[in-house]
C-alpha cells in the first residue's frame, strides 16, 4: 500500500521525500522496524518516539510520521508531519487494515466499573443468537477460543485494528471492546465509528501523572466515546449522565432503575442454587421480559441492563437475551465453576483489600451456610495491603485459608505471616496451607452443602510467579484434576 493511501482520512505535510512510496506496514516501536515500514513517533508520558528517529531510519523505514519540527539527513526517507501522530496511527491503521469495523457490529462500552462484565454479557448474548463475537479488553483480545493478551484495556490502534481484522477473516460478525478513558485519551478508538456506545458509571479513578489530571478531564475522555458512535446507551442513575453526553452526536437512549429511564429494571432479588449464583430481575419500558443473571450483586443489574439495550438495539431475539445472560460468564470475576456437591465455587481476581470486601460483602447478602475464602497475597509489594487482606477476610469469611499467591522475589511463609498480622486483629478462623492446588483441594474436600467458597487472587491468570519464573497454573485446572482424582478413588 502506498503512503498516500494509508494518509486518506488525514490532514499532513510532506516535509520531503514521496508520498507515494510504499509501504509494508505501520510500526511504533523502533525495535520492530524493518526495511520498507512506515515508523509512527509515538509520543507518550514516558517515552516519545521522536528519540528514535535515527534507529528507525538505520534499520531501513521508508517513511517517518512525525509531529514536532525535526530535521531528518537522510533524505530517501520521506517524512510527514501531522498534528497527533497518535490520532494518524488510528486512521492509518484503518486504512492499512482496510477497514475491518465496517464489516462488524461494533459496540463500545466505557465506565469506571462494570466494562468487563458488560462485554462478556453482550458477548454471550450475541453468541446464544448464534453471532459469533470478538471482543478486545481488560482480558486481552478474544477471538473464539483464541487468547491474544494485551497490554492495556484498550490496546494501540494498530493491534485494535490488526484484531477486527482477524475477526473478520475468522467469522465474527461483532466486536465489543472496552474504551477506557485513557483509550479515548491517546486516540486508540479514533479510527471507527462505533454503531453503539455505551456509558455504564462513573466514580473517582485513574487520577494522577500518568493517567488524568482531574475528574474533570477523566469525564471528559469518558464523553468522547459519544463522539465517535452512531447511538449511545447510558445509565441515567449516574450523576454525571447528561453531561457525559453534552457534547455527543449521537442518537441516545437510557437505563437504570429510574421512572425515565427507556429500559428500566424492577422487582430484583438476588438467587442462589448450588452452581449458580446471580441476580433475578424484570424490565419495563422499551421492553417487558424477565431474566435472571449468572454473576451476583445488584451492580449487576446495571451491567445486564446495558446489555439488554444493546441487543434488542442489534435486533437480538428476547430468547438469546434469557438465555445469553443466564449463562454469561465472565473469566475470574465471580466465576463460578461447576463442581459435585451442593456448594459453590467462584474463582475472583480480587488482590486487595478493597476488592475483597467488594466481593465478599456481597456474597455475604446470599446468607451461605459459611463463606469461605481462598487468598494469599503478592511478593514484592507493600506489606499494608498483606495486613489489609487479612483484616478484612478476619473480619468478612467463616472460614480463611491462607496460602501463596504470586510470591515473586519474597519466601512464601513470610508473606502469611504479614496476612496473619492483619486478621488476628479478627476473630476470624483461619487454616494456613502454603501450596495453592492443596489449600485448592482442602477447600474442596471440606465444603458443606449451602457454603460458598471463593478462591481469590487470580482470576483470569494461568500462571504462579516464583523467584522470577512464571509457573503454569490454571485454577480451573487444578479444580478439574481434583475432582477426576476424586471420581478415581
Amino acid at each position: 500500500m502506498t503512503l498516500k493511501n494509508l494518509l486518506a482520512k488525514i490532514n499532513f505535510n510532506l516535509i520531503q521525500g514521496d508520498i507515494n512510496t510504499a509501504i509494508s506496514d505501520l510500526i511504533y516501536d523502533s525495535r520492530k522496524v524493518e526495511k520498507g515500514t512506515a515508523f509512527v513517533c509515538l509520543v507518550g508520558y514516558n517515552t516519545d518516539g521522536h528519540q528514535y528517529i535515527e534507529d528507525a531510519v538505520s534499520k531501513g523505514a521508508s517513511a517517518i510520521i512525525i509531529s514536532k519540527n525535526i530535521i531528518i539527513d537522510n533524505k530517501d526517507v520521506t517524512v510527514i508531519k501531522v498534528q497527533d501522530t497518535r490520532e494518524a496511527l488510528a486512521f492509518m491503521s484503518a486504512e492499512l487494515f482496510k477497514h475491518p469495523a465496517e464489516e462488524l457490529k461494533t459496540v463500545a462500552v466505557t465506565g469506571t466499573k462494570g466494562k468487563t462484565t458488560t462485554v462478556a454479557m453482550i458477548r454471550s448474548i450475541l453468541e446464544a443468537e448464534g453471532i459469533k463475537t470478538g471482543t478486545i479488553g481488560t482480558l486481552g483480545i478474544i477471538i473464539g477460543d483464541k487468547l491474544i493478551k494485551t497490554n492495556n484495556t484498550t490496546p494501540e490502534s494498530y493491534e485494535m485494528e490488526k484484531a477486527m481484522r482477524e475477526m473478520v477473516d475468522s467469522g465474527c460478525k461483532a466486536m465489543i471492546i472496552e474504551a477506557s478513558s485513557l483509550g479515548l485519551k491517546w486516540h486508540r478508538v479514533d479510527g471507527v465509528t462505533f454503531d453503539i456506545g455505551v456509558f455504564t458509571n462513573f466514580s473517582d479513578d485513574h487520577i494522577g501523572d500518568s493517567e488524568h489530571k482531574d475528574l474533570e478531564e477523566y469525564l471528559f475522555c469518558k464523553s468522547l466515546l459519544f463522539q465517535k458512535c452512531r447511538h449511545g446507551i447510558v445509565n441515567c442513575d449516574d450523576p454525571v449522565w447528561q453531561k457525559v453526553l453534552e457534547n455527543s452526536t449521537c442518537t441516545t437512549e437510557t437505563f437504570g432503575y429510574s421512572e425515565n429511564a427507556d429500559l428500566k429494571a424492577l422487582n430484583d432479588h438476588l438467587i442462589s442454587r448450588p452452581g449458580f449464583i446471580g441476580v433475578h430481575f424484570d424490565t419495563d419500558g422499551i421492553e417487558k421480559m424477565s431474566v435472571d443473571v449468572a454473576i451476583p450483586g445488584k451492580f449487576s443489574v446495571y451491567n445486564a441492563l446495558s446489555a439488554i439495550s444493546v441487543c434488542l438495539k442489534l435486533g437480538v431475539s428476547k430468547s438469546s437475551i434469557v438465555k445469553g445472560l443466564h449463562d454469561v460468564k465472565v473469566k475470574g470475576r465471580v466465576e463460578a465453576v461447576k463442581v459435585p456437591g451442593n456448594y459453590t465455587l467462584l474463582i475472583d481476581y480480587a488482590h486487595n483489600a478493597m476488592s475483597m470486601e467488594n466481593v465478599l460483602t456481597t456474597l455475604r447478602q446470599y446468607n451461605p451456610h459459611r463463606l469461605i475464602t481462598l487468598f494469599g497475597a503478592g511478593g514484592n509489594r507493600p506489606k499494608v495491603r498483606r495486613y489489609e487482606m487479612g483484616e478484612v477476610s478476619g473480619k468478612l469469611s467463616d472460614l480463611s485459608v491462607i496460602t501463596e499467591d504470586n510470591s515473586r522475589f519474597e519466601d512464601v511463609m513470610d508473606i502469611i505471616e504479614d496476612i496473619k498480622v492483619g486478621i488476628n486483629k479478627t476473630d476470624g478462623k483461619y487454616v494456613v496451607i502454603p501450596n495453592r492446588k492443596d489449600a485448592i483441594k482442602y477447600c474442596m474436600e471440606n465444603a458443606q452443602d449451602g457454603d460458598i467458597v471463593v478462591l481469590a487472587g487470580k482470576g483470569h491468570e494461568d500462571y504462579q510467579e516464583i523467584k522470577g519464573v512464571k509457573y503454569h497454573l490454571d485454577e480451573r485446572e487444578v479444580i478439574a484434576d481434583i475432582i477426576k482424582e476424586t471420581e478415581n478413588k
